[in-house]
Parts: C-alpha cells; structure tokens; sequence
C-alpha cells in the first residue's frame, strides 16, 4: 500500500524523532520528554517513520562456515575452493538468502580495479547479486555470459542481474542483446555473428570471475522451465540422456562427461571453451533437489570454487 503523503514539516519531525531513537541511542522516553508528546506518541512516530520509509531496517545476518564438510568435498572432488554455509533452517528462502550473502562475500574477496565479472542468471545468482554491498569499483567490467530471457521474473533475466551488479559496483555492464533460445540454428548462429551480440560473446574471453549457478534438469526445480524457455518434453530429452544440470547452457552428467547435442546450437551462450578458460568460476547452489546437479557439475571441472549448504554438503559427499 503506497504511504500517505505527509507535510515536510511532519516528515522532518519523523526523520527528526528517528535519528533520536536510531543513531543516538535515546530511548522513547526521553525522545517524548525533548519534543514534548507522550511515550506512545513516539512509538506511533517511529512506526510511520518506516511505514513513509524515512527510516529502513536492515538485518545483516553472520554467516559461518562449517570446515570439516569444506574439507571432506574438496578431498572427494578436488576442486579449489569451497564455502559451505553453516544452517540450521532449511525454508528455500532462507536457503537463497545464506547461498546469496556467502557468494558476495566471497566475490567480496576477488574484487580489484579492472576485474571482469561474467554473470549467467538465475535464482541462486541473483540472490548473491542482491546481497552485494561495499563493492564500488568503476573500473570492473560486467558481461552477460547467456542470452536473455525475457522473462517477468528478474531471477531470470539476464539483462536485469547484470545491470544490478554493475550498478551495485559501480561499473559497466555489457548485454547480450539476443534471446537464449532461438528456433533454428541458422538464427542463432546469424543473431551470434552480429556485431553487438559478437563483441559481448567475445568478452566471455577476458572474464577473470564468473557467478554461475547450477541449474537441474529436475522439471520442478529447472530455470529453464520456470522461466517459460524450455518445455517438459524438452528438458525430459535431457533427462531421458542422462543429464542432471548445466552451467551456463553448458550441460552434464551425473559423471561429469558433457552432453552433446545439436538442439543446443540453437542457444546464444558464452562456448564452453571459453566458460572453461575463466580463472575463477563461482558455482552457487543448494537444495535437495540438485544434489545431482552439483555432483555432475563437479565432476566436470566446469567450476573451481563452491558455495553450498551444510545440508546439501552432507548430501553430496555421503
């Protein structure tokens, strides 16, 4: 519901009354002593402060690390680095929120002038892209790494996540201004070889660190299929050969091995050459359901850093 419009009079006194309670640490006592109304008149006060939204509550939760699970999927895999979320409550929501804010911490790290960051999409990676904060550095470079969606959902949509980012960093952002999916090779392959779309594939190849997430092949839990891209009939194709999840349109089985198919050059996407050359790429993922996906996508090398929960990190090394 859109607040009520206030005088600026009231707005100050509002913004007045928080800074009181908020920044100075008095409490509503003596803030209804110093403007001269009653105790429960400032609480009121306070209460439509954040409803006019001249006051906004942040929540920064602490994320811990479980090491001994970091250790025991680094030994089974061999891959370079891995965050696992210490969690103790498993609602999807709260799931995403932990991945996300763990990511941006762990990008947080690896931010210097002149990074390139490539970004696929997704809800895992959107997560880590709200979560950002304290990043500011106008020489870093955003690329988009999969051809846009279109969808409603901005989870999904490729152009969105990268704007965020480069606005959250203070960046640039490249697009690549063609659909994912496109009906023949023939288009896909004409729309790759335009000049805009071109230089934007073409800048996968200078990306230091990528944000990727896991995708699955599970219907209920596909992106592809959430997003309106692909159909049932489509990803149960994939599943029907064996495949549990992607990377970036890259896909995968269970053992690692890449799967192959001429379906897929109807996709405008970073080459998994190129996808595979990036120093740093971040897979982000968690869930029950891609328990599959993430062994596949850790078989086949095609990331070298992990975050993950405690929950699915048992999971995958049991």
């Amino acid at each position: 519901m859109t607040p009520e419009k206030v005088s600026p009079k009231r707005a100050s006194l509002l913004a007045d009354v928080a800074e009181m309670y908020y920044l100075e640490g008095k409490d509503q006592t003596d803030i209804a002593r110093e403007v001269g109304v009653s105790r429960s008149m400032i609480s009121r006060m306070l209460t439509e402060a954040r409803r006019q939204g001249i006051v906004e509550i942040k929540v920064f939760r602490p994320i811990h690390s479980d090491h001994d699970l970091e250790e025991a999927i680094k030994d089974r895999f061999d891959i370079e680095s891995v965050f696992v979320v210490s969690m103790e409550d498993t609602k999807p929501e709260k799931l995403l929120t932990n991945l996300g804010s763990a990511a941006a911490d762990v990008l947080k790290k690896l931010i210097r002038p002149d990074l390139v960051i490539g970004v696929a999409w997704g809800t895992a990676v959107s997560a880590t892209v709200e979560a950002i904060q304290g990043m500011e550095e106008p020489s870093i470079k955003v690329i988009q790494l999969v051809g846009a969606q279109g969808a409603r959902n901005a989870e999904y949509d490729g152009h969105a996540i990268v704007k965020l980012l480069a606005e959250k960093v203070g960046g640039e952002g490249y697009y690549i201004n063609a659909p994912y999916f496109c009906q023949t090779p023939e288009i896909a392959q004409s729309l790759r070889e335009t000049r805009g779309i071109k230089e934007t594939i073409d800048m996968g190849k200078q990306v230091q660190v990528a944000l990727l997430g896991i995708g699955t092949t599970e219907i209920e839990y596909s992106s592809y299929y959430l997003s309106g891209l692909l159909s049932n009939q489509e990803i149960e194709v994939f599943r029907k050969n064996g495949v549990v999840g992607d990377i970036a349109s890259t896909y995968f089985k269970l053992d690692g091995n890449l799967y192959k198919d001429d379906f897929l050059t109807r996709m405008i996407t970073i080459s998994t050459d190129d996808l595979i050359n990036i120093p740093v790429r971040i897979g982000i993922a968690g869930g029950a359901a891609k328990v599959n996906a993430i062994i596949g996508a850790l078989n086949s090398k095609l990331v070298n850093y992990l975050v993950i929960d405690s929950f699915t990190a048992r999971l995958i090394t049991n």
